[in-house]
């Protein structure tokens, strides 16, 4: 139904720490086993496939519309055999509302985006972009995929109603699975799901639609603000509908249009300010270091001592060996004798990593794909130049557009 891509000084330390000097050589270790640490699904999503390198969640919330599907025909005195058919039949366009968001994810596959998963949710589906196309002909393609899917579904089945000798005059039930033609019912749901998907409500289809024709005459960001502006009247606009005509799906897709055009607004925002940005304005040069064999407290007690919460932890020989995160850190001392076990044991391998020479924004993608907070920044010779950390970055964020707004107001 709509895709969605995302996703953030010195101190004196007791004598079991170790401040970080920039003459240690630490250098990345590709053979160090890695902890992978994939894009997890939504919390309480249940898999059900893996299709075309794909994996395909189910919602544990879907379970509420199977629920309401069951109190509706008890409601309106189906038989179980009704009951049955109404239920597989929205299963069914389910079935059309995975195909729809596949047609999102192969279709950034082409420009090789990949896709995270896909999730389905009682108001439709959700695609995990890693990242949205920023070549508007490119955003353009990705958003059109989804509803063209539904339009060649709905296609597919007029023409088999058309060599079939059936006609089709719409609705003649308003209980789902009851009519008199469900193949019928089946093909104008999918052309509903395409027009509505097109509509201009940000961050659905048809609001990415408008966006990337925007940017293809003014900036991202202000194509963003525009599309992000329309999309939350348009939310508006359904929960008004919603709430006048008893229909609490449309008060659920109100919300997630409401606050998902914000928050597609701020990430745009946000990389407008690092664009011309180099990694090196952000990272973190003063940092504390673990190494393998320091029981878990010593991390415990640079957390408490400082701002810092993710640590590098090196070998022997001062080479880098993996990194501890703060949650990875939190899960570790939960295990009995956590504060005594060693900074190897709660450590994961470190395969990615940034250069103090290259874009911010190019670095800050690579670990929002890989799902981190913090990244090494290592020189040409290995050395461990730094640590970029979202906090950081959001810093220099904060402080960049307030001194623009200066310049702005003045």
């Amino acid at each position: 139904m709509a895709m969605s891509s995302r996703i953030w000084h010195p101190h004196e330390l007791n004598s079991g720490s170790r401040e970080h000097d920039e003459n240690r050589l630490a250098r990345p270790k590709t053979n160090v086993e890695s902890r992978a640490n994939a894009a997890g699904a939504m919390p309480w999503s249940w898999h059900l496939a893996r299709i075309a390198g794909i994996d395909v969640y189910i919602h544990a919330t879907f379970l509420l519309l199977i629920a309401w599907l069951l109190f509706f025909h008890f409601v309106h005195g189906s038989t179980p055999m009704q009951t049955v058919s109404g239920i597989l039949f929205v299963l069914t366009l389910f079935a059309c509302v995975v195909l729809h968001e596949y047609g999102h994810a192969l279709t950034a596959r082409r420009y090789g985006i990949k896709t995270r998963d896909i999730t389905l949710l009682p108001i439709g589906g959700v695609a995990r972009l890693e990242r949205i196309p920023r070549i508007p002909s490119q955003e353009l393609a990705v958003a059109l995929a989804g509803p063209a899917v539904n339009v060649v579904i709905g296609a597919v089945l007029f023409a088999f109603l058309m060599l079939t000798g059936h006609s089709y005059s719409g609705f003649d039930s308003d209980i789902p699975g009851r009519g008199s033609n469900l193949i019928g019912d089946l093909m104008q749901l999918n052309f509903t799901l395409a027009l509505f998907n097109l509509l201009p409500a940000f961050p659905m289809d048809g609001g990415r639609v408008l966006r990337a024709v925007l940017a293809m005459k003014i900036r991202r960001l202000k194509a963003t603000r525009i599309a992000s502006i329309l999309g939350q009247l348009m939310a508006v606009l359904f929960a008004l509908v919603g709430l006048m005509g008893h229909q609490p799906f449309l008060l659920f897709i109100a919300l997630f249009v409401y606050f998902g055009a914000s928050q597609e607004y701020q990430t745009i925002r946000w990389e407008s300010a690092v664009e011309g940005m180099a990694v090196r304005d952000a990272m973190m040069t003063s940092f504390r270091t673990l190494v393998t064999a320091d029981p878990l407290s010593h991390a415990v007690a640079l957390s408490m001592q400082s701002s810092q919460h993710d640590f590098p932890v090196l070998d022997e020989n001062f080479n880098m060996a993996g990194l501890i995160l703060r949650k990875d850190l939190i899960a570790a001392l939960s295990k009995e004798g956590g504060s005594s076990l060693p900074a190897s044991s709660a450590m994961r391998g470190m395969d990615v990593f940034a250069r103090p020479e290259e874009p911010l924004e190019t670095a800050f993608e690579r670990m929002q794909k890989a799902e981190l907070s913090v990244l090494p920044v290592f020189g040409e010779l290995g050395k461990l130049l730094g640590l970029l950390t979202l906090e950081n970055v959001a810093e220099l964020v904060t402080v960049k557009q307030a001194l623009e707004k200066a310049n702005e107001s003045e």
